[in-house]
């Protein structure tokens, strides 16, 4: 009769997703308010891999399906030294600043926000944030992840030494 498919099992994905921040915005129509959301989702796994998106719809679950989505494909390496970070970092974004230091053992995250989220799923364990500026979650997100991007570890800057 009917042909028989087996169906891989999916393996079961180590990436976490933290929703950051859901915004409402609502368009007044002649039948009254319409709603829309949009929702700001960071994911990783923890082992040094990290990413964020947003996603627009008119109903909250799928506005973080969406968003989720996105950060899934802009997934970016981040490079670290141990539980911590190789050196100082400032990243910058609108009128958004965040400055990363590295930090002993034992230390934790020592940041807030949307800052604490993307470095907690990246694996940092140990680090210091300060978010100065604005504190728009967006722009926040995207400063750090331009500081992660700067990261550099000493065998990759002697590396493009040589090459000079």
């Amino acid at each position: 009769m009917g042909r028989e498919f087996k169906r891989e099992p999916r393996e079961k994905s180590d990436i976490e997703e933290r929703v950051v921040h859901i915004n409402r915005n609502s368009k007044v129509v002649k039948g009254g308010r319409r709603f829309s959301f949009g929702a700001l989702v960071v994911v990783g796994d923890r082992k040094g891999r990290v990413g964020y998106g947003l996603g627009k719809a008119n109903e909250v679950a799928d506005s973080i399906r969406k968003a989720g989505d996105v950060a899934k494909r802009a997934m970016t390496m981040v490079t670290m030294r141990g539980t911590t970070l190789p050196h100082e970092a400032i990243g910058k974004h609108g009128g958004a600043k965040v400055l990363l230091r590295p930090a002993s053992p034992g230390t934790g995250i020592i940041a807030g926000g949307p800052c604490r989220a993307v470095l907690e799923l990246a694996g940092v364990r140990d680090v210091l944030a300060k978010s100065l500026g604005s504190n728009n979650h967006l722009n926040v997100t995207k400063a750090t992840m331009v500081a992660l991007a700067q990261l550099r570890s000493k065998d990759e800057v002697l590396a493009t030494r040589k090459g000079e």
